[in-house]
């Protein structure tokens, strides 16, 4: 079973460099709006891990460009969950021009948990053991 979203956005003139290429370090902000939608869809906010007691840094974050995106391009971001047992959260990411569906970013990235300590946890959470079964159960 796979759980994926999707989200429009627009390029604003300020994330794009003097040649209207998106600036690299862009890419790391539209990835974090297609985490913030995946777990508005799916129940795996930010706000869920943190109330339960948990943190979930970025340990992991990688991009592979394509095709540049410009300003004024209308691109698509996908975010596909990639289930493990390791007690990581792991998405692969393609951003789309949405009127013509070519692809032109690719990504990973990968967080682990932590508890109130900053501590890493080595086992999933309970809460998150309770989220894969629910969603990835068929």
């Amino acid at each position: 079973m796979e759980l994926r979203t999707s989200k429009d956005f627009e390029i604003r003139f300020s994330e794009v460099d003097s040649m209207q290429f998106v600036w690299h370090g862009s890419y790391a902000l539209y990835f974090e709006d297609a985490r913030e939608a995946f777990g508005r869809a799916y129940d795996l906010g930010y706000m869920t891990i943190f109330d339960n007691g948990c943190y979930a840094p970025l340990v992991d974050l990688n991009f592979h460009y394509h095709k540049p995106m410009r300003y004024g391009t209308e691109p698509r971001i996908d975010i596909i969950y990639q289930p493990t047992d390791a007690a990581k959260i792991v998405f692969d990411y393609e951003i789309h021009d949405r009127n013509t569906n070519e692809l032109l970013v690719t990504g990973r990235s990968v967080q682990v948990f932590l508890d109130r300590d900053y501590n890493l946890m080595w086992e999933n959470p309970a809460f998150y053991e309770a989220w894969k079964k629910k969603w990835l159960t068929p």
